[in-house]
């Protein structure tokens, strides 16, 4: 056999163990656990990191202050330098639909070491600890919770014993890049990190989603949230880490009531939001960069790279081959576009999203390189424990 049929048979093998022996990572069945309510609902706060956020706040905040909690609860939003308004339109978004009570805060810059997000949610822990919480949940400024949201949340991590529950919040799906990228973004996460896995005491799997985390306040003590993790760029895998490694446990699912509301209409603005830390992710290590792009390569090219070749070389078997690795690539892709309401058309169209997901990765390693390092909102992180640079 030809070398382009063996590449096709291990493509094949590759995907035959991720559909059976990666956690089931391709199944979107992992919800929020219905939990049976407390007796006595344990006080919560809210803790919000913001930074130039006025854009979405209107869409956001006020789903916040409106949670249905019968316990006592209220909202800490850290203002993080923003030149937007983003501190006094939050209150008066609060003045105007009410609900819980707000507090607003400016940390100031964050010093050496610190990632302007952490050192903003630090101030917010410590102001909410004076309010003795025995949870704390940590929401973007961008994320619109339904008005049971926060219910529900406690209820499964005070029933299941759970000192972390974060759900991934469902992104916005509206344009021709959203539709293409957007669904593959939670599927490629869901590959590295199954969430069945996470869930599992005992299992060294460790993530959240950083858009909704509930954290166990005495928890947020024991493993140095946010001090242990305060360079992390990717601060919800560190996050969960960090409690696993304080023996904690965690629990990750799809979200149905929790959505983000920040628009990515172009695919520049989608390739933003995974470049400033792709490369962070591969803990900026040039091996696992190349291995990164050899196993995108392999898992999503050659499939339909070997039924092109087999089909205009006349090779039937390796055009049968390729076929059937692309058929399983689709076919664990088609229940994540479901979960997203997306038409099934984009199923085989995976390998095109994995090659722009590839390109991006390349280009986060190309921008560590020159010195950008992970962007946002005006900071630029070039290497862990960097001064951020202002732009």
């Amino acid at each position: 056999m030809s070398a382009l049929v063996w590449t096709a048979v291990v493509s094949l093998a590759a995907w035959c163990w991720l559909l059976l022996c990666q956690g089931f990572f391709w199944r979107t069945d992992v919800r929020l656990p219905p939990m049976r309510e407390p007796a006595e609902w344990p006080p919560v706060c809210v803790v919000v990191p913001a930074r130039d956020e006025a854009a979405v706040l209107p869409d956001s905040l006020p789903s916040l202050l409106a949670q249905d909690y019968p316990g006592r609860a209220e909202v800490v939003l850290v203002d993080d330098g923003s030149t937007d308004g983003t501190g006094e339109l939050a209150r008066e978004l609060a003045r105007r639909h009410g609900g819980l009570p707000l507090t607003v805060a400016s940390p100031g810059e964050p010093p050496a070491g610190w990632t302007g997000k952490l050192w903003a949610v630090r101030h917010g822990i410590g102001l909410a600890r004076a309010r003795g919480p025995e949870y704390l949940l940590l929401t973007d400024a961008d994320i619109a919770h339904e008005p049971d949201s926060l219910r529900a949340l406690v209820a499964a991590a005070h029933g299941g014993g759970f000192d972390v529950v974060s759900q991934m919040a469902r992104l916005r799906v509206a344009s021709l890049w959203e539709r293409l990228v957007v669904p593959a973004f939670v599927y490629f996460f869901a590959q590295l990190y199954p969430f069945r896995r996470i869930g599992r005491k005992g299992a060294r799997t460790a993530a959240a989603a950083g858009g909704c985390v509930l954290l166990r306040a005495g928890m947020a003590g024991r493993a140095r949230i946010p001090d242990a993790i305060r360079h992390a760029v990717i601060d919800d895998v560190a996050l969960a880490r960090a409690v696993k490694g304080a023996g904690g446990h965690v629990w990750l699912g799809l979200a149905d009531r929790v959505h983000s509301v920040r628009p990515y209409p172009r695919l520049h603005d989608l390739w933003r939001m995974v470049s400033r830390s792709a490369y962070a992710q591969l803990r900026h290590n040039p091996l696992l960069l190349m291995g990164t792009v050899v196993g995108l390569a392999l898992v999503y090219l050659v499939p339909p790279a070997a039924v092109v070749a087999g089909a205009v070389t006349g090779d039937a078997g390796t055009a049968a081959v390729g076929a059937m690795a692309w058929a399983v690539m689709a076919g664990t892709y088609v229940p994540m576009l479901r979960y997203y309401r997306q038409p099934l058309w984009l199923a085989p169209l995976l390998p095109f999203t994995a090659f722009l997901y590839l390109l991006m990765t390349v280009d986060s390693a190309v921008q560590h390189y020159r010195g950008r390092g992970a962007a946002w909102k005006g900071r630029t992180y070039a290497r862990p424990g960097a001064l951020p640079d202002e732009g």
